[in-house]
């Protein structure tokens, strides 16, 4: 009897051990969550009191990460050579982008700026850079990276960026990225503030869609309360941002690479994404302190030829980059931005549309107003005697035939030229894709 005893007491002590060494590992779980948000808060700073209503202001720059120069000592060495104040310009590049590429350093000696460095992806383009005296980099060879970087199109390659520039924030410097399509007017770090892990130019067009505002959401079947209010911002552009060496600034990296190497999606989405959205149950979001930059000091080519260049004061503005991010015309157009802002013509900028699809539209009307005629003479010579029909019917139909092969003629000149323009574009949306294709003899990448 007493040995049973002993051997139940014996499991239960083995039960109740067990329950200890799982309550203990849950402790000290527990703690070490503990201590390392203590070791976050350490770091941010000493605990504060606060103080009076109106003075309160919270932490908004995070700190920088240890440089490792283990990850790439040939990239430090660069680095440490082009940088000022653990700062540059970085640029990636491929043959595709030649052009372009060449109007904006000759724009970036223009305003004076050295931390300038163009990441090569193929060997044109570091050619071009040791040619010309520019700062080039050429990663060692990666073939996930590389065949994405000779072939791919502006998208897959404007996706590249977020891995690559990793090893740049690692080593501790902070990086202003570029793409080519942008023409220097000043150095961009003379405007930025750098209190944030990402400070980015917008795609918005005025103080509403660059820094937010309040959309009223209506749905009349809820009664009183039929008004849901609701905040919206237009997107980073993810073709020029300022990003510090933080720990949130690598994590936004890492998400972004992470989501494209996984997901068919563009990369200025995902990067909008990372940034906005908010942890909610499922999702952790990244705790990263963002700054919008100035829309007209950095400004997009919307507002450029929407606005800027039809207001006489605001022509007089310099701005400190001007990014063709809205036209697939890109070429032309930033050699008109350099004609009127560097070179002084004040006619270079109007040549241009409005939109790449207002000719279209002109076109369009062109063949409604023709053929709106034809049916009303038509109409008219029904009421003639039938010698006087057959004169003036003939007449009609060859001067609309004639009309038709003009403007037949007109359309594929006009094809022709966007094709070209458009082969030499890198960043384009998919309706120009659709309506180019029908005249182009090959394809257009987007």
């Amino acid at each position: 009897m007493l040995r049973s005893e002993i051997r139940e007491l014996s499991d239960k002590n083995g039960e109740l051990k067990t329950q200890l060494q799982d309550l203990t590992e849950k402790l000290r779980q527990a703690e070490q969550g503990k201590d390392h948000a203590h070791e976050q808060f350490s770091v941010l700073g000493k605990p504060h009191k606060a103080g009076p209503f109106g003075t309160v202001k919270g932490l908004r720059t995070n700190p920088t990460v240890t440089p490792d120069e283990s990850v790439n000592p040939r990239l430090a060495k660069i680095l440490e050579g082009v940088a000022v104040r653990k700062e540059l310009i970085v640029v990636l590049a491929n043959s595709n982008v030649k052009p372009m590429l060449e109007v904006q350093v000759t724009t970036i000696k223009k305003a004076g700026i050295t931390n300038y460095l163009v990441v090569a992806l193929d060997n044109q383009i570091e050619e071009f850079c040791k040619a010309n005296d520019v700062p080039v980099y050429r990663r060692d060879p990666d073939e996930g990276i590389d065949s994405i970087a000779k072939t791919g199109g502006n998208h897959a390659v404007s996706g590249l960026k977020f891995r690559i520039l990793r090893e740049f924030l690692q080593l501790g410097y902070g990086v202003l990225l570029s793409d080519v399509d942008i023409v220097y007017l000043q150095n961009p770090f003379n405007h930025l503030y750098q209190d944030s892990d990402v400070e980015s130019m917008t795609d918005g067009h005025n103080n509403m869609t660059a820094y937010g505002y309040n959309d009223v959401f209506d749905e009349p079947s809820m009664g009183w309360a039929r008004y849901a209010h609701t905040m919206r911002i237009w997107v980073y552009n993810s073709g020029f941002f300022y990003i510090r060496p933080t720990l949130p600034s690598i994590e936004l990296l890492d998400r972004v690479a992470g989501r494209l190497s996984r997901e068919k999606a563009w990369d200025q989405a995902v990067f909008n994404e990372e940034l906005y959205f908010p942890s909610h149950p499922g999702y952790d979001g990244l705790h990263a302190a963002k700054r919008t930059m100035d829309f007209y000091m950095f400004m997009n080519s919307k507002v450029l030829f929407k606005t800027v260049r039809k207001d006489a004061n605001l022509k007089k503005l310099k701005p400190v980059i001007l990014h063709v991010n809205y036209h697939p015309d890109k070429l032309p157009r930033m050699k008109a931005i350099v004609e009127f802002y560097i070179n002084g013509k004040q006619d270079a900028l109007e040549p241009f549309p409005d939109d790449i699809v207002k000719r279209e539209r002109e076109r369009d009307g062109f063949q409604v107003a023709t053929l709106s005629f034809g049916w009303s003479f038509l109409a008219l010579i029904k009421h003639l005697r039938p010698e006087a029909q057959s004169s003036l019917s003939l007449l009609l139909l060859l001067g609309f035939a004639g009309l038709q092969w003009l403007l037949s003629l007109l359309n594929l000149l006009e094809a022709s030229i966007e094709c070209f323009l458009v082969r030499l574009s890198t960043k384009h949306e998919i309706w120009i894709k659709e309506k180019m294709e029908i005249h182009c003899p090959t394809s257009v990448e987007k």
